[in-house]
């Protein structure tokens, strides 16, 4: 049975990845931070007590910033996969903690690395890389366009990407970059703006909110669908070699192009409800991002199903259905069309 580590297990991709390795018939170790309160509502549809001879996940306390604590994790798990998907996530926080990012998010990768080597020369290793390394780059973006980073999570970023072609050309290991532009699903974090989009629509909705507060309506980026992103981590690991692949969609939207959609969807005027905050808005701003998927395309004979307003109506039903009320049920409908065999449980 091949062995998968997870890193950042109980965040959305991670629990989306989770998912598709089961279905695989991998035996799947997660690492999950040390709290007084349980941090895995994401998996605990599928979690089973470690004890019972069907379980195949099991989670370890560990830490990012603690490199002896990952030596001895991957010592004893010994994974043949490590996807490493932890970090300080959240662009705009980046700003508030920017020491905080790059330990966690740029040395955390460095940590990974040299305990996945010392212990086992032969793993492979998926880095969740992101387009925020563009910044301010001309679009579209690619694996030839050169990284101009605008935030400190895009900078600690950028520090682990170079990381990993470090030890892929230093000491030959399987290492790879995944690019991916930003991706979306009902288990996006509530913080971020999509998810922050769709949720207040089912609070209006609800009417437990007045208003939706927002920074920056003007930034565009390729939003796609991250069971689909996920689906091509583990195709990225299959690979003869390792290499680096950006994951899109191809298209821009607009931050106000999400929102008018998603209100539009609903029934609900975008004028009366939304309101902006300007502690919304980053320092510096990535203007637009847009994904050249070719390469991911043409090697790994990857395209996305689901665009931009198919991915709205997704989330927003699922916000709608959580809240409590009946969802108008065309991203339901999307859903069953184009994953009728989905192998994730729960959307």
């Amino acid at each position: 049975m091949k062995k998968a580590l997870i890193t950042g297990i109980t965040g959305q991709d991670g629990s989306y990845l989770v998912e598709l390795l089961l279905s695989k018939g991998y035996e799947v170790h997660g690492l999950v931070r040390r709290s007084s309160s349980f941090n895995t509502g994401r998996i605990d549809h599928i979690l089973l007590d470690p004890h019972d001879p069907e379980a195949k996940i099991f989670l370890h306390y560990g830490d990012l910033s603690d490199s002896e604590q990952l030596s001895s994790i991957m010592y004893n798990i010994r994974p043949i996969e490590i996807y490493h998907l932890g970090a300080q996530s959240h662009v705009r926080v980046s700003f508030d903690t920017p020491e905080y990012t790059g330990n966690v998010t740029g040395l955390g990768t460095t940590r990974i690395l040299e305990a996945a080597r010392r212990s086992n020369n032969e793993v492979k290793f998926y880095q969740a890389s992101s387009s925020e390394l563009y910044g301010s780059a001309t679009p579209p973006q690619n694996e030839e366009t050169h990284f101009q980073p605008r935030s400190p999570y895009a900078c600690a970023k950028l520090y682990a990407y170079w990381m990993t072609k470090n030890y892929r050309d230093g000491y030959q290991m399987f290492a790879c970059n995944g690019i991916l532009f930003n991706h979306e699903s009902p288990r996006r974090g509530e913080t971020f703006v999509t998810r922050k989009i769709t949720r207040s629509i089912a609070r209006l909705l609800a009417k437990k909110d007045k208003y939706l507060y927002l920074g920056n309506l003007d930034a565009k980026r390729d939003w796609g669908f991250a069971p689909e992103y996920v689906e091509c981590m583990w195709l990225m690991m299959q690979q003869d070699r390792a290499d680096d692949y950006v994951i899109g969609t191809g298209e821009t939207h607009s931050v106000r192009d999400f929102v008018d959609a998603s209100f539009e969807y609903a029934g609900l005027d975008f004028d009366t409800y939304v309101k902006i905050d300007q502690k919304y808005f980053r320092p510096t701003e990535v203007d637009v991002l847009i994904a050249d998927p070719g390469k991911a395309q043409g090697k790994l004979g990857w395209k996305p199903k689901v665009r931009f307003h198919d991915l709205v109506k997704i989330m927003v039903d699922a916000d709608i259905r959580a809240s409590g009320l009946e969802p108008p049920g065309e991203g339901d409908e999307i859903l069953a069309k184009m994953f009728p065999g989905k192998w994730w449980k729960k959307d």
